[in-house]
């Protein structure tokens, strides 16, 4: 059990949250060794200037605020920033946009990220069953989720044969095997990200509720977490 893992729940439980910040929910799963896109805090325009040229263009930048879970409702999201121009004047307009979204949000800056190359998405996540405890959830994403609901699960804890079961037996399983000039993936990763996020899970009971990592970009050598979401027990 990972003492890193404990201080980023108890920081979140010493704000009163029943979330994580999506830095706090990334430095998470890196604790499990699962790859996730890196991250910088910027807390005026300067700084996000100055981390913006650090990581190069083009760029990712997202609201950072406990008030503020669903960013891009509040005009908290910039996608596709190309230079150090833009970088200022999207943080501006992030700030400005959120404080009108929500006025008593405590604003700790803006999120930045390299923008990666997008690739077929999967979905991993975890949600609780009412009887038998966590689910371990998988699934494509995009219209594969949203409209076909095209996903599997397995109550937790799984074996590695459960893990590939559930791959299997997803209907768009060809999409991660080269169809259409689509990623060729090496199902045995996501196998491995299945089993961790099971561990997680049954690890830390008491404290996660729901995980939520989607987007994860499938490519044909590797797997890169784009955005992870999760959401605490209310132990009161």
């Amino acid at each position: 059990m990972s003492n890193k893992i404990q201080e980023i729940i108890a920081t979140a439980r010493k704000e009163d949250r029943l979330f994580l910040l999506e830095p706090e929910s990334k430095a998470l799963i890196k604790e499990l060794g699962i790859v996730t896109t890196d991250f910088h805090v910027a807390a005026n325009a300067a700084e996000a200037k100055e981390v913006a040229k650090k990581i190069g263009f083009p760029i990712v930048m997202k609201i950072l605020s406990p008030q503020i879970i669903h960013k891009t409702d509040a005009g908290g999201v910039k996608l596709n920033i190309q230079s150090e121009e833009e970088t200022v004047e999207a943080f501006k307009e992030i700030i400005a946009s959120a404080k009108q979204y929500k006025s008593n949000a405590e604003i700790r800056g803006v999120l930045i990220e390299k923008m990666v190359k997008s690739s077929t998405e999967i979905i991993v996540g975890v949600t609780r069953d009412p009887t038998f405890g966590p689910a371990i959830m998988f699934g494509l994403g995009g219209i594969f989720v949203e409209l076909l609901k095209d996903v599997s699960f397995r109550i937790a804890p799984i074996t590695e044969k459960d893990a590939k079961q559930m791959i299997q037996e997803i209907k768009a399983l060809p999409m991660l095997q080269g169809f259409r000039g689509g990623p060729n993936v090496e199902l045995n990763q996501i196998v491995n990200i299945l089993l961790k996020i099971s561990k997680l899970s049954v690890d830390f009971i008491d404290d996660i509720l729901e995980i939520d990592l989607n987007p994860i970009f499938a490519y044909d050598d590797h797997l890169l977490t784009v955005d992870a979401r999760i959401i605490l027990t209310d132990k009161k």
